[in-house]
């Protein structure tokens, strides 16, 4: 691998981390990562590199790491000066322009989905995708209208673990829940309401799709009314609700350590 000296700020190969945005895409579907550890682990699931921007130090401490891939453009300089190409302050050594995944059919989301509806917070998305790769989930399925799961805040939230993860995107959540159903999933729509099933008591099926909400609003009742199952987090009095970044983790850890084989995706 050869580096790239970095003469110029103004370099306009390096305009990518000049002008990256954090709900903003390129036509192409490229997007920044940064922090060793992030970085790695995208690399680590494959995703499709296009020049990584790092100190001297990065490329020495990871060299035999690094030889393993393919990466066009390895861009070296000094952290003051990427921090100028930046336009802010850092506290890591390496950033990575590469290419989101593309979106699973829904069919090959496997059997353990994640379901959001209209969730609006990108630290949110990042989150939850990483509770579900932690947890054992197989697919993560968000509207098209939010945060994409691969936005450069919710990459940075999950710690790169959104690569773990097969995802998917939705138009129309009714018509999207009636096409898993139709497969052959049971529907969980977390939400407090007076008929749930409190979540020590869920059964949990072989095949089920998790549905949570807007972190405001919760579901819509025709959601919850397609829904096989409500189900709610046991809670003390005058406690309306998680956080559901930490609601989503509650959920999963109790669907994962249910009697079943995980190993069957």
């Amino acid at each position: 691998m050869k580096l790239i000296p970095v003469t110029r700020i103004d370099d306009p190969r390096l305009e990518i981390y000049r002008s990256f945005r954090e709900n903003a895409f390129r036509a192409d579907g490229s997007f920044v990562a940064d922090s060793p550890h992030v970085v790695k682990l995208l690399m680590q699931e494959g995703v499709r590199i296009q020049s990584l921007l790092a100190t001297e130090r990065f490329y020495k401490d990871n060299a035999v790491f690094l030889a393993r891939f393919e990466i066009p453009q390895a861009y070296v300089a000094p952290r003051s000066e990427i921090e100028k190409i930046v336009g802010h302050k850092i506290h890591h050594n390496v950033m990575m322009h590469a290419y989101r995944p593309a979106p699973s059919p829904i069919e090959a989301l496997g059997n353990r989905i994640v379901m959001l509806d209209e969730i609006s917070k990108a630290d949110n998305i990042g989150a939850i995708a990483r509770s579900a790769a932690a947890l054992g989930a197989t697919g993560y399925l968000l509207p098209e209208q939010g945060p994409h799961p691969y936005n450069r805040r919710a990459v940075r939230i999950s710690t790169g673990h959104i690569a773990r993860v097969r995802y998917s995107l939705y138009d129309d959540p009714l018509s999207t829940l009636s096409r898993l159903k139709s497969l052959g999933y049971r529907l969980f729509a977390a939400e407090v309401t007076p008929d749930a099933t409190p979540l020590s008591r869920v059964v949990v099926p072989e095949r089920y799709v998790i549905v949570l909400g807007h972190e405001k609003k919760g579901l819509s009742p025709d959601i919850l009314a397609l829904c096989d199952e409500t189900i709610a987090i046991e809670m003390e009095p005058g406690i309306k609700s998680f956080n559901i970044a930490v609601a989503a983790s509650i959920i999963l850890y109790r669907f994962r350590t249910a009697n079943l084989d995980f190993n069957n995706t």
